[in-house]
């Protein structure tokens, strides 16, 4: 929302909304993400609220007038990076006495004191629900108050909020579809930080993915915490039992999908993430179906053995994932896939470490995101059961689990090569003015040689040779 709205009451029976330009107030706004694709999306939620009110963006915090960092507490290194941030914008305080800083986002709730008494880093502390109170807790922090704002919703989707897009590059967006989630993994804090799952109305995400089309974008991926139990039945939270009625009329993420697709066929449809105890066929075969869904999936396994399976509460074991996989290659034979891995959990042992290494072996990822475990306050794992796995030995196995990745990737991106691929361009390659970049379907990086092409073409490219992630190619006509 770049503009406030004005309603004309002297109209009976309608509300004639007049369009008026938001005057700047001078003050500028500084953010700072970490973690999840969620956050920055929230960042750009946090931007609108407060373009509303007048403020301007800016990348130097040197000039900001407020500084917000959104924060992750996923990882204990996420926390650890995040401090020492606001410790250096403590300083630049100094020389700016009204600067005004916070912290937004999973790390609000938890350390709240920390960082606003005993640390004194911060002015203002708001969580992922609170983000339509930051006008009003900048006022507050104005005057030399601290504030606060941490309270969680079961409503709150911000579906009428149409994000500031970041540095954005014009092609790809984020589109939340979900907030919260209702999966209670004993190693995660999202629950405690975000709240009850809550889906968002399919008509408000439709009409984002329009506009974005319309204003020349050309991908967009759906998020939240488990996209595969969306489900919009009038209300934004979940309901337990909905009754038969309600699932009749209920939109599910299946059925979203495919809206999204038919918006039009160059709007290309990414998502993220993937529950593998939600992840059901309708899905797979929506996927299948449409050519501008991208054959791609991450669908996070943890750990390749079914008992620490159990421990982590993941609702599935070693056997149903890998027939979750199966699927996938049956349903989309040319399917990216990739995952998230937790090495080194509570009680694991050397077999158990193995198991994840066969199961690797077994589905041969295009991707990873590889992890050694790090207990976090609130979660069930952190109150009944001890991290007992010496820090050398979680490092030693997240390494091997690293390297195979490694392997396996570069095995990947090998089988493209001697093919041709649909890239949509996203930019100047980093190391060649004349070089462009973009993904192909599976989420590779492909480059190829510039010629006349532009950001947000859909280029065929022959790629003709690889490095160990990304292929290398020319446009073909």
């Amino acid at each position: 929302m770049s503009e406030n709205k004005v309603i004309d009451e002297s109209k009976q029976g309608e509300a004639l909304m007049i369009e008026q330009p938001v005057q700047p107030n001078g003050k500028k706004l500084f953010l700072e993400s970490y973690g999840c694709a969620m956050n920055f999306s929230d960042s750009e939620i946090v931007a609108s609220i407060l373009k509303d009110k007048g403020f301007t963006t800016t990348q130097d915090f040197f000039e900001a007038d407020v500084i917000f960092v959104n924060t992750c507490a996923i990882r204990e290194g996420a926390e650890q990076r995040v401090r020492q941030r606001l410790t250096e914008y403590k300083k630049a305080k100094k020389t700016n006495p009204d600067l005004i800083v916070g912290v937004l986002g999973c790390m609000a709730e938890r350390l709240k004191s920390q960082f606003l008494e005993q640390e004194k880093l911060v002015d203002i502390v708001v969580g992922p629900d609170a983000y339509r109170s930051l006008p009003e807790l900048i006022e507050i922090a104005e005057t030399g108050q601290k504030a606060v704002n941490v309270l969680l919703s079961k409503e709150e989707t911000y579906a009428d909020i149409a994000p500031v897009r970041l540095g954005s590059n014009g092609v790809t967006a984020f589109i939340s579809i979900t907030r919260g989630c209702d999966n209670m993994c004993a190693f995660c804090v999202v629950p405690f930080t975000r709240g009850r799952e809550r889906s968002r109305d399919p008509e408000t995400i439709i009409r984002e993915a329009t506009e974005l089309f319309e204003q020349g974008y050309r991908e967009v991926t759906l998020l939240g915490q488990n996209v595969d139990s969306y489900l919009w039945t009038g209300g934004g939270l979940k309901k337990e039992n909905p009754s038969a009625e309600e699932l009749k009329d209920a939109t599910t993420f299946a059925q979203l999908l495919e809206q999204v697709a038919l918006i039009n066929t160059d709007l290309r449809v990414r998502f993220s993430t993937s529950h593998p105890k939600d992840m059901g066929d309708e899905v797979l075969h929506t996927i299948a179906k449409y050519n501008n869904i991208c054959s791609y999936i991450h669908l996070p396994v943890q750990s390749g053995n079914s008992r620490i399976l159990e421990m982590m509460n993941r609702g599935y074991t070693r056997e149903w994932y890998l027939g979750r996989i199966d699927a996938i290659r049956r349903i989309i034979p040319d399917a990216g896939i990739s995952m998230d891995i937790i090495t080194g959990f509570c009680s694991e042992t050397e077999e158990e470490h193995q198991d994840t290494l066969s199961l690797m072996e077994a589905v041969k990822y295009d991707f990873g995101y590889m992890f050694a475990y790090s207990e976090r306050p609130k979660t069930l794992a952190e109150r009944k059961y001890p991290d007992d796995v010496p820090a050398e030995i979680k490092s030693r196995r997240l390494a091997e689990i690293v390297e195979l990745q490694v392997k396996h990737s570069a095995e990947r991106t090998k089988a493209g090569v001697g093919k041709v691929h649909r890239v949509l361009t996203e930019g100047v390659s980093k190391k060649s003015k004349e070089q462009l970049f973009g993904r192909n379907s599976q989420n590779t990086v492909v480059v190829f040689p510039k010629e006349n092409f532009q950001k947000g073409d859909y280029v065929n490219v022959y790629v003709e040779s690889c490095t160990g992630g990304t292929l290398i190619g020319k446009a073909i006509y």
